[in-house]
């Protein structure tokens, strides 16, 4: 039997699913990746330490599906995007911790991208500048690490995301490549030509030398070095972790949308070849199957959503895990009048303020831990609709209805509520892990076990959610939400000021 090795590289943890011909999930193995905190507002990781997280969530895969290395047909790789590695050409090493995509470093450098070249780099990239992508993340590193713009100049050092870095690794340094789904993160990608933009390197001052060979999403790239894994495995697979799961949710005609639910979540809408074009939502490459072509999306990025939760058990200890807290939003009957805004590190989609900060208001006498949890709960269904709203709008396409998926579609008072403030129905397929599936899915079609048109038999529904709160009810819920988030603008700026 063919098995298929899905690295899904993410902001918490490496994992490895092993799939087999049928996509069923034959092992997982997961194994944590600390985020680091230098400063407050910057998120850094350790290189070595992401590599070696994944390296060992695989073999621990393949110890539990009782398979070796040559069993495997493929390797497809998913991973958090944005996040920014730079390292030394000639000895592997990082010059620098990774800067991860929830970063606020750059802060200062993207107020001068945007009032300097926001239209231009929004019409060629399909991004809204934000510390949240790589070019300006490269820029601070180019001008705080010593040497390293003379180095970069002279090919010395290498840039990546995730997924560059470790295709590096994997191939013992003989591939320099990334897909155009990663590229279009970086905000030097322009997503019409399908190649690197030379006018904005130029403009950021950013060496084309450094970076890896844009290719396509599904392809035989080129093999293992047998020396990280005991064995030649073809790599044949390469998407963003949000183009994996709308790939994975079979979401493959124009109109279809899916919700990923993580540390934050990601709303994707597949346009065909389309670009559609929204002033506040970002335009991006959905995945590709050969040189020169595209899929596109519209996405709505969410920074902080399961992270949110995780701040609720972890540092509040308001609860001792996530199914506390959903028990304890479902013990009262509303907000009574308590909303949440996470805006930990600023928001995304589709308001874009990286100086917005969080809040918890409404509080009275009567507010208890149930009603901080149910707001917490609740705020990540506000912010979904938030996103779909534009994107109807901006689309021109009525979304009927949303796939989802993620470790927190579990919470079943979640995706009822999300259900109810969207008016929409929520479907929710059997298999959870869609990044991974994603991935698989097109290492497997590269490599030949499955094609394109035969897949759809292979995504099943566990469940839909349909909308119970009567319209009234819903838009004043909705209507008190946004009038939080305003209260929550730009309030770095404020204190700043104040200070």
């Amino acid at each position: 039997m063919p098995y298929i090795a899905a690295l899904d590289e993410g902001t918490t943890s490496a994992r490895t699913i092993i799939f087999n011909e049928n996509a069923e999930i034959v092992s997982i193995a997961r194994v944590e990746v600390p985020r680091i905190y230098p400063r407050p507002g910057w998120v850094e990781q350790n290189p070595d330490v992401i590599w070696e997280a994944q390296i060992k969530s695989l073999r621990e895969a393949l110890e539990r599906a009782r398979i070796s290395p040559s069993e495997l047909v493929g390797i497809g790789i998913t991973n958090q995007r944005e996040t920014t590695i730079i390292w030394d050409k000639r000895t592997g090493r990082p010059v620098h911790n990774a800067i991860v995509w929830q970063c606020r470093r750059t802060d200062k450098i993207v107020d001068s991208l945007r009032a300097n070249y926001g239209e231009f780099i929004k019409e060629r990239t399909g991004l809204i500048p934000d510390s949240y992508f790589s070019a300006p993340k490269i820029m601070w590193l180019l001008d705080n690490v010593p040497k390293l713009r003379e180095k970069a100049e002279k090919g010395e050092v290498l840039f990546g995301t995730v997924d560059t870095y470790l295709v590096w690794r994997l191939s013992g340094g003989k591939l320099h490549i990334t897909d155009y789904s990663n590229a279009s993160r970086t905000m030097l990608f322009n997503i019409r030509r399908l190649e690197w933009d030379r006018e904005i390197l130029e403009a950021l001052k950013i060496p084309e030398e450094i970076l890896p060979e844009p290719r396509p999403s599904s392809e035989l790239y080129g093999y293992t070095d047998s020396r990280v894994i005991g064995s030649e495995v073809t790599i044949a697979s390469i998407i963003g972790d949000q183009q994996a799961a709308l790939f994975g949710q079979l979401c493959l005609e124009p109109g279809m949308v899916k919700c990923t639910y993580g540390t934050g979540n990601f709303i994707l809408m597949n346009t065909g070849h389309e670009i559609k074009g929204s002033k506040n939502l970002l335009t991006t490459i959905a995945w590709s199957f050969r040189k020169g072509s595209a899929t596109y999306a519209l996405e709505g990025s969410i920074f902080i959503t399961g992270a949110a939760i995780d701040w609720l058990v972890k540092t509040l200890k308001l609860a001792s895990s996530v199914e506390e807290v959903e028990e304890l939003a479902k013990s009262t009957e509303s907000n009574e009048g308590v909303y949440f805004v996470p805006a930990f590190a600023g928001l995304g989609a589709p308001y874009w303020d990286q100086y917005a900060r969080g809040l918890i208001i409404g509080i009275t006498h009567r507010t208890s831990r149930q009603h901080i949890a149910r707001a917490v709960l609740e705020s990540i269904a506000y912010m979904t609709r938030d996103v779909i709203e534009v994107m109807e709008r901006d689309s021109g396409i009525r979304i009927e209805e949303l796939r989802v998926d993620g470790g927190i579609t579990r919470c079943e008072f979640l995706m009822q509520f999300q259900a109810d403030i969207l008016g929409r129905k929520i479907v929710k397929p059997k298999v959870y892990e869609t990044t991974a599936l994603g991935a698989a899915l097109l290492a497997g079609i590269s490599t030949g076990i499955w094609k394109l048109k035969d897949i759809q038999r292979l995504w099943k529904v566990e469940k839909i959610y349909e909308p119970k709160m009567d319209f009234e009810q819903r838009e004043q819920l909705y209507k008190a939400w946004r009038n939080a988030v305003r209260r929550s603008l730009e309030w770095a700026k404020i204190l700043r000021q104040a200070l």
